[in-house]
């Protein structure tokens, strides 16, 4: 195991007895997830009454003391690279940035370097303490490459734990609020409404989500904010659930994709020619989908107050918008 930088015991109250270990690990000890526990149960971390145990389905029994020890954080595999950020808050355990259109949130094919986990290992430094044993910030939640806005990332195992858990309700018991703003072609008939529509990957391009019947539930409430003509509307996108490229999928669905979506709104690259040439070319320039995560609020996952962000649109998306303004009444 390595040197050994803590050493923490735990008693098997008579309520828990029965328990499986990695379910009482992370209940009692506190910042570790189930997942985290499990891991170290196999690799020889815990003890109970002095002797090694491998099996993390194994049943604890009332009384018995239970000795997990932590070992130093990994290095991180991906390297640290001075990548500037818009940080809209910081402290010991969160760090809430404006993500800018273009950046990768994390390393992957194709993207090995480069990405806003590259630019937070350096920014963060030893403020990483670890996450699954390893000193990386804790991703709870992506915008696409192409898409801006606020995204709020973990700096140790107990904030990560408590952020993703808040994520994966999706606010229904809680605060969390993620609200976008999406520039679309053409204008909803109603003034407000809802999407829902499970998505999967789809068969025919695995790289794409599309809306299928076996898929996992997905809802996308949206409101219609500015109207340009008929041509395109300016909505405010609230999740309801957090799946893959939802809301890209959702608009599309409903026949009203972003502006700029190549993958999802490519059978619409023909509306911009009947548009004035100042907008059809800054169109035409937009390489990539008019989508701005405007908001999002959260409860701090160890203070548990609770936090609200908000920031503008991106400097080509604001001109965009004007020009959509200017052109088109």
């Amino acid at each position: 195991m390595g040197d050994l930088i803590e050493k923490r015991t735990f008693r098997v109250e008579p309520e828990a007895a029965g328990e499986r270990l990695d379910a009482f690990l992370a209940r009692r000890a506190e910042g570790l997830s189930r997942s985290r526990a499990k891991a170290l149960i196999k690799d020889g971390a815990v003890t109970i009454a002095g002797e090694p145990v491998g099996d993390p389905n194994a049943r604890v029994e009332a009384g018995a003391e239970i000795a997990l020890f932590l070992p130093p954080p990994e290095e991180p595999e991906p390297s640290a690279e001075a990548i500037p950020l818009n940080i809209l808050y910081e402290d010991a355990d969160i760090i809430v940035i404006d993500k800018p259109p273009g950046l990768v949130v994390h390393p992957g094919a194709g993207n090995r370097s480069g990405t806003l986990v590259n630019a937070l290992i350096a920014h963060c430094g030893a403020s990483l303490s670890g996450i699954g044993g390893v000193k990386r910030p804790g991703i709870v939640h992506r915008l696409d490459k192409d898409t801006s806005g606020v995204l709020v990332v973990a700096k140790n195992d107990a904030a990560h734990k408590a952020l993703s858990a808040q994520f994966a309700d999706h606010g229904r018991e809680g605060p969390l609020l993620r609200e976008y703003d999406a520039l679309v072609w053409g204008v909803p008939r109603h003034h407000m409404g809802l999407v829902d529509a499970p998505l999967n990957r789809d068969p025919r391009n695995r790289l794409k989500q599309a809306v299928a019947k076996n898929g996992r539930r997905a809802v996308t409430h949206y409101a219609v904010k500015e109207r340009f003509g008929k041509v395109a509307a300016l909505l405010n996108c609230r999740l309801e659930t957090g799946r893959t490229h939802q809301i890209r999928v959702h608009l599309a669905h409903i026949s009203h994709p972003l502006v700029g979506d190549a993958v999802y709104g490519s059978g619409f690259r023909t509306k911009a020619e009947a548009l004035p040439e100042e907008l059809r070319t800054k169109i035409k320039g937009f390489r990539r989908q008019a989508l701005h995560a405007r908001a999002l609020r959260f409860r701090h996952p160890i203070t548990g107050e609770i936090l609200k962000f908000e920031t503008d649109w991106p400097t080509d998306l604001t001109d965009l918008i004007e020009l959509f303004r200017k052109h088109v009444v």
